[in-house]
């Protein structure tokens, strides 16, 4: 199929005017309307997804691109939770390989070539890695890595990812490796070795889009409205604007609460795994066209990674770590996790990077089931497969698994509640769909805009990018230093069904992730707020 001939891509594509309505367009009017909607006319919908992060919003886009009825639901915005706390990347499932989860591998691999070649090309691209050789790096080791470099390019193959999308991996000289990675330490440097795996542009991004595709296939997706009681037959929701509460009857109804679904399901239990991950400016780091692994000493399968971002930041990350206690809304950086992955930075960098240099810092808690009864002592050992539970009542929870995976973790709670409820529905068509925006190479490479907004918008980019043409002022980045425009923000209150500065510094944009960049920006954001509302 190509990414041009669905419903949802066609509406993706640049509307007559920079400010017309799209099919996909989220806003606070369509909220309203169809808030409305639901609440007036007592209708019973087909499918309640409860969660918008990027299983939920999945489930909401695979229901709905079925035939069904779909309400979708979130307390607080689209990729408030863990969906937007992630490395940013699309794993071939190479870890899990070296742990003998193969099917998990093998699941990882298939939904990254599905993402990066027919779904969202758009925001997924390929992006090497290198693994520096350094004296903390036995003979051994090394030897291990490459196998598992190989493994993983066999599970590309297995996959039917091409070789256009993913090259080789490859060994590197140390001339070659340091031409990748200039702010790796000299000094006994062997070489390198160079995989590749998938790039996000953006997690939430990535979670904006698939709403937004589901939207144009008609689900009703709903942020600021909380599910205080859920059954197998619907749910008592809470407007969290206006406190308003209503019922929502539902055929079938999907928990896709991540770390919050046990809170709405008894039996559901999970075992939460924090990871970090640290923002650096780019400068102290140099020039770095390639991401890199960087081995935790002691540890034999796991590695730091360092992630350029392309608008002038770097990831550092990621910890993995077990939370006990309740759920915080906003997950907290604790100072020995920065601490740690700094350690970690300086058994390879040159360059000293000390706690001064982290103008942010982020975590996000996996949601992973409880498996302690089958002898799993730390959070980094427990399976990353998803599963798919229904409580005695018939609600349908979804939990584990990973962002790689999201589509798959969808589809497969869709199955489970067309079948535990009879509904009339064919199979899921989210393999072959492509989310708002997605357009083949060839077509994205000739549009008129700016690359880095075609990395953002794909193929709405020209539209996006005629708001700034329209009006010279919007073409003004929001930050100095950071690429990000007003045209953007105001994009995201039209079209992206941003609500609140919170929503376009957090989600829609990364703004938010250095809190100095933040205050600098939240005026911006409001006068895009009041001009939309204005409009």
């Amino acid at each position: 199929m190509s990414p041009t001939s669905s419903p949802a891509a066609s509406a993706s594509h640049a509307p007559s005017t920079p400010s017309a309505p799209l099919a996909s367009s989220l806003s606070a009017v369509r909220r309203a309307r169809e808030l409305g909607e639901l609440a007036d006319s007592g209708v019973t919908v087909d499918v309640l997804v409860v969660g918008l992060g990027a299983t939920g919003a999945g489930a909401a886009l695979d229901a709905a691109s079925r035939g069904l009825s779909v309400a979708a639901v979130d307390a607080h915005d689209l990729a408030f939770g863990t969906s937007r706390w992630s490395s940013k990347l699309i794993h071939g499932g190479l870890r899990y390989l070296a742990s003998g989860q193969l099917d998990v591998a093998h699941e990882s691999a298939v939904e990254r070539g599905v993402l990066m070649e027919r779904t969202a090309p758009h925001l997924v691209r390929a992006l090497p890695f290198v693994l520096p050789l350094t004296p903390l790096v036995s003979r051994g080791q090394a030897a291990l890595a490459w196998t598992g470099f190989r493994a993983g390019d066999a599970l590309r193959l297995a996959a039917r990812t091409s070789r256009a999308t993913l090259p080789a991996p490859r060994r590197l000289s140390a001339v070659e490796t340091r031409h990748l990675a200039p702010a790796l330490r000299p000094s006994g440097l062997r070489g390198g070795l160079l995989s590749w795996d998938g790039q996000l542009t953006d997690d939430a991004r990535l979670v904006t889009a698939i709403a937004r595709t589901a939207a144009a296939h008609g689900a009703r997706v709903l942020t600021r409205v909380r599910a205080v009681a859920l059954t197998g037959s619907g749910a008592l929701i809470r407007d969290e604007l206006t406190g308003a509460e209503t019922e929502i009857r539902a055929r079938a109804v999907v928990n896709a609460a991540g770390v919050w679904a046990g809170g709405l399901v008894d039996g559901i239990r999970l075992r939460p795994s924090r990871g970090t991950h640290l923002v650096l400016r780019a400068e102290p780091l140099g020039d770095l066209p390639a991401g890199l692994h960087i081995p935790i000493p002691g540890e034999s399968n796991r590695f730091v990674l360092v992630l350029p971002q392309g608008d002038g930041r770097v990831y550092v990350g990621l910890t993995d770590e077990p939370v006990d206690g309740d759920i915080p809304d906003v997950p907290e950086v604790p100072e020995t996790d920065i601490g740690f992955l700094l350690d970690v930075l300086g058994t390879a960098l040159d360059a000293t990077v000390g706690r001064e240099d982290v103008v942010g810092a982020f975590a996000g808690l996996r949601p992973l089931l409880d498996t302690t009864a089958d002898g799993a002592e730390h959070t980094s050992d427990i399976s990353r497969k998803h599963a798919v539970l229904t409580s005695g009542d018939g609600v349908v929870t979804v939990v584990g698994g990973k962002l790689t995976t999201y589509r798959r973790m969808a589809q497969d709670a869709v199955d489970a509640a067309v079948s535990a409820r009879g509904l009339g529905a064919g199979p899921s068509r989210t393999a072959s769909l492509p989310l708002v925006g997605a357009a083949p190479a060839a077509e994205l490479t000739d549009l008129a805009a700016p690359r880095r907004l075609v990395r953002r918008y794909g193929a709405e980019a020209p539209a996006v990018h005629a708001l700034g043409a329209a009006e010279p002022a919007l073409r003004e980045p929001v930050v100095p230093g950071h690429p990000v425009t007003r045209a953007e923000l105001l994009w995201a209150v039209r079209h992206e069904g941003a609500l609140d500065a919170a929503d376009l510094l957090d989600r829609r944009t990364r703004i938010g992730l250095v809190p100095a960049d933040r205050a600098e920006a939240v005026k911006a954001a409001e006068e895009a707020l009041a001009r939309a509302a204005g409009a």
